[in-house]
């Protein structure tokens, strides 16, 4: 599994490993039934008669209802994941306003860019991130998450404003791109030509332990200014056979990611089919985001790596 919101019992695939609600192992446990009393047949064809009576009409009852939804039966659904994703990224696309003009105002008052923002909102989304990744096996804290989304939109923000002050018109094109790969993921997922597998779960896997540890190094180089300083985005600013490798490595990591979204697409699917309750799916939710979020920032670096070498 890819993505750290997901590990949690009610996304694997035996739905008898998870105690924590109904249909797990509390309610796989055999029931034991005494024998009837001597004498107690007929009185028991009566009452049999009298249930099968009810029960019928009760099943009629229910083929002429409308079907049941997650909020009557209390069940995680694909359906209630999606209102409650659109719900997380409109908390974002507000806080991203704010961060985007606080970013923005900051340059254009001292004509340097403010970076609280964007460090406020990368260091509160990634504590929430921890927090509600530890703690999402005994309890689903929906304020978590919603505190998480508003923190990723101040990051989303400020670094935006900062990539379009210095190329104009980068964020649209990288948010065009991010809904493109989106969509295409979602419509071959949908149509069944896309699913996840195992082996490649593994190469991604390893994949993205490789890019973390490339990233961290990165990081550390570009803090200890052992690289030029002209060199913006540190390693990926070199160059191979003419390319940029921060565009030979952003390609790879943009399928990764859209990988890891067919990965969070399946596990949503799992949770569904497990019977999880109904706040599962702000989990399912909260971990689209943090994919979404991580697919929109590479695209928006490799676009501003190919615009710097223009």
């Amino acid at each position: 599994m890819s993505n750290f919101a997901f590990n949690n019992p009610a996304f694997q695939q035996d739905p008898r490993n998870v105690a924590t609600y109904p249909g797990g192992k509390q309610a796989a446990q055999p029931q034991y039934a005494p024998p009837p009393a001597p004498g107690a047949a007929q009185t028991a064809s009566f009452q049999h008669a009298g249930m099968d009576a009810a029960a019928n009409a009760q099943l009629e009852g229910m083929y002429a209802a409308p079907p049941a939804g997650a909020l009557e039966t209390d069940r995680m659904s694909v359906e209630d994941t999606v209102w409650k994703t659109a719900g997380l990224f409109g908390i974002l696309l507000v806080t991203a306003v704010v961060g985007w003009v606080w970013t923005a105002t900051g340059f254009y008052n001292t004509g340097q860019a403010d970076f609280v923002p964007w460090i406020v909102g990368a260091l509160g989304g990634f504590v929430l991130a921890m927090v509600i990744t530890f703690t999402s096996r005994k309890k689903i804290r929906p304020a978590l998450i919603w505190a998480y989304a508003a923190f990723e939109g101040l990051f989303v923000g400020g670094i935006s404003a900062f990539f379009e002050i210095i190329w104009p018109g980068v964020v649209m094109q990288a948010t065009l791109a991010t809904l493109a790969v989106v969509g295409v993921t979602l419509a071959l997922f949908a149509s069944g030509k896309v699913r996840a597998s195992a082996k490649m779960t593994k190469i991604v896997m390893i994949a993205m332990v490789g890019y973390l540890v490339f990233s961290v190094l990165n990081l550390i180089l570009m803090w200890t200014n052992v690289l030029p300083q002209d060199q913006m985005f540190g390693l990926r600013s070199m160059e191979v056979f003419g390319i940029p490798l921060g565009v030979i490595i952003g390609v790879l990591v943009v399928f990764m990611a859209a990988y890891s979204l067919v990965m969070d697409f399946d596990q949503i699917q799992q949770g569904v089919r497990n019977g999880a309750p109904r706040k599962y799916g702000w989990l399912g939710a909260f971990g689209i985001m943090v994919t979404v979020v991580w697919l929109y920032v590479e695209i928006l670096r490799i676009l501003a790596i190919l615009r710097g070498n223009d």
